[in-house]
């Protein structure tokens, strides 16, 4: 069974905080609710995306027993740099630890000094073929965008607008940029400028852009190849456009922009893309003058290219539900158990078997969620459907999780270089002793991080083996029978 991703049932944006459309993305229901039948959609893998569930919702013991409140801290980041030298950083953690729902906390924390530009490079771009040029086109088209729809203001300098106008449409009327399937538009470019043309103008072939780099599997090599030639040009535009944009928001609402791009770690992104956007055209975010904040994935900070990326690094990290000595974590346990409680009352479950979620789900959300909801499926599909979830079903659930788990072990088509179990169960066994010189990074830590078999934590900076692959450790002797750390 796959699991869904947080942000899979989400489209388009939503204005003021950056965040989701409300309108297409149902809202949460009343919690904690009390009826196997609303749990499935209360424990919804998407994040928490407005001021409202925000504050219904989100729990700060989470950030307590992390060590460190990541989102604090880059807030402090961004004030400082207010209206001085643009803030990029990047920010890492693995999937289900909760960053987009972070960087909604964020951006709320920002609000009065900053409007977000919201972008997933996984929806909005082909997963599978990007290049550093449509992260560049993807952030024109959408800060060209939210200029008009949130500001539609007069435009403050004519002849700046117009120079802006004319390089932008000369820039894509080259059919080598804009590819031969972008056909009746209107590239040109002269006569004077007005609100209306200035948008009327550029929308449109922004929007055909869109759609272009959104399916752009089957791109000619020679068009790619020139495309990067024409990389320099792209840069000073897009910092033209964004500085023209950022002078309208500056005037209307003495606020800046701040770009976040998500997803890229999302599964189907392959290391190599990573390592071409972040790493050979490093240099090209660091000339862009805008404030910006990378989701990635957090065993890049692991890889061989970790210490060529061109900003400093934030890491969101796992809450623990044991300790490095394999002890049970009750702050942690309790953080995760205020979450759970937030959204399902604790008389929907049998005794017990909320802590067995939590102990089996690692303290990641992600999966504490979707074993939540199976288990109220099961429940529900039952002799003794609508009663409560069951020892049974809570079973059931963790079994799915960890074959979940177990599959993600094998060889792996995104490692730099292939990783035999025996590699990988060797290297596990040694995290799990604490072993000396076991979390230093190589490419069996990279390939165990990407599977998330592997937890960070931060109050000592700690490496620690998921419970659920403690369990199959034990299934196969690796580990005793007895040995503490796992799901049961």
């Amino acid at each position: 069974m796959i699991l869904a991703d947080f942000g899979a049932e989400v489209n388009g944006l939503l204005s003021g905080l950056g965040i989701y459309d409300t309108h297409i993305v149902k809202a949460l229901p009343a919690a904690p609710v009390t009826d196997l039948n609303a749990v499935e959609q209360v424990l919804s893998l998407k994040p928490l995306l407005t001021n409202e569930e925000l504050d219904r919702f989100y729990r700060p013991e989470i950030n307590e027993v992390r060590g460190e409140d990541t989102t604090v801290a880059l807030a402090g980041k961004y004030r400082q740099a207010f209206g001085a030298v643009p803030y990029k950083t990047f920010v890492m953690g693995h999937p289900g630890v909760g960053k987009s729902t972070e960087i909604a906390r964020l951006l709320r924390a920002l609000a009065d000094q900053y409007r977000g530009i919201r972008i997933s490079v996984a929806t909005e771009l082909n997963p599978a073929s990007f290049k550093i040029f449509d992260v560049l086109l993807l952030m024109m088209i959408k800060i060209a965008e939210e200029t008009k729809a949130r500001l539609d203001v007069g435009l403050l300098d004519s002849a700046i607008a117009q120079r802006l106008l004319d390089d932008i449409l000369v820039y894509f009327a080259d059919q080598k940029i804009t590819d031969t399937r972008i056909r009746g538009l209107d590239f040109q470019a002269g006569g004077g400028v007005k609100t209306e043309s200035f948008w009327t103008k550029i929308l449109p072939v922004f929007a055909s852009v869109k759609g272009e780099i959104r399916i752009a599997a089957d791109r000619k090599q020679e068009t790619v190849e020139y495309r990067l030639r024409r990389l320099p040009d792209l840069t000073e535009l897009a910092n033209r456009l964004v500085g023209f944009c950022a002078d309208s928001l500056q005037n209307v609402e003495g606020k800046e922009w701040l770009f976040v791009l998500e997803d890229f770690d999302r599964y189907g992104i392959s290391g190599e893309q990573l390592q071409e956007v972040f790493v050979r055209y490093g240099s090209v975010l660091r000339d862009l003058r805008a404030n910006m904040l990378f989701v990635i994935p957090v065993w890049m900070a692991y890889s061989q290219e970790a210490t060529q990326l061109p900003f400093s690094k934030a890491l969101i990290p796992d809450t623990p539900v044991y300790d490095r000595f394999h002890a049970d974590h009750r702050q942690g346990r309790e953080a995760v158990r205020a979450v759970l409680f937030a959204r399902v009352s604790s008389g929907i479950m049998d005794a017990g078997q909320a802590e067995r979620l939590i102990v089996a789900s690692g303290g990641n959300l992600r999966d504490l969620f979707f074993m939540g909801s199976s288990a109220a499926q099961y429940a529900l599909q039952s002799e003794e459907a609508g009663r409560s979830i069951a020892e049974r079903d809570v079973t059931r659930a963790i079994y799915t999780m960890r074959r979940e788990y177990r599959n993600r072990l094998g060889e792996s088509p995104h490692d730099p270089k292939p990783v035999h179990w025996e590699e990988k169960a060797r290297k596990l066994v040694a995290v799990y002793h604490n072993e000396p010189g076991s979390d230093i990074p190589d490419p069996v830590l990279y390939s165990l991080l990407r599977a998330r078999a592997l937890q960070e934590f931060n109050d000592e900076g700690w490496f620690g083996v998921h419970p659920l692959v403690v369990d199959i450790l034990k299934e196969q002797r690796r580990l005793p029978e007895d040995a503490p750390g796992g799901s049961r």
